[in-house]
């Protein structure tokens, strides 16, 4: 199923124009026109899940098979030293555009990009009651 004002099922299947590096019955692969560094590429379904929540299982493992199969191409071609797979899910973890897609952000030395965060300090006794929340 396609949404009719969704810019990236659009983008996904061919209506507007893209700089596609793969495509087949089921994703297309874009470079990103606000790239974090060169080569810069997002994975995107082209049938309308809004995030990974919704993406059927079976989806989610040929986005991933893609995925590997893009990045290492990417190492190869780019000569890139490593490469971030990014995936948002709602806009508090960062999702602006609520198709469901995977970035690939080639990474260089000189790159001035940081992709992370700051870990935080956790007791045993957090651990365990977090195990417990998620687990029982």
């Amino acid at each position: 199923m396609k949404e009719t004002n969704c810019i990236f099922c659009k983008i996904a299947n061919g209506e507007i124009p893209s700089k596609t590096l793969y495509e087949d019955d089921n994703f297309r692969i874009i470079l990103d026109l606000g790239p974090a560094t060169k080569g810069h590429a997002l994975i995107l379904p082209k049938e309308h899940y809004a995030n990974l929540f919704e993406l059927p299982e079976e989806t989610a493992g040929e986005a991933m098979k893609v995925a590997k199969k893009m990045a290492d191409k990417m190492m190869k071609r780019l000569g890139c030293e490593g490469l971030n797979v990014v995936q948002n899910n709602g806009e508090m973890a960062g999702q602006t555009v609520f198709h469901f897609h995977m970035h690939l952000i080639p990474r260089y030395r000189t790159d001035g990009q940081s992709i992370g965060w700051k870990p935080q300090e956790v007791s045993q006794e957090e651990l365990g009651k977090i195990y417990e929340q998620i687990c029982q």
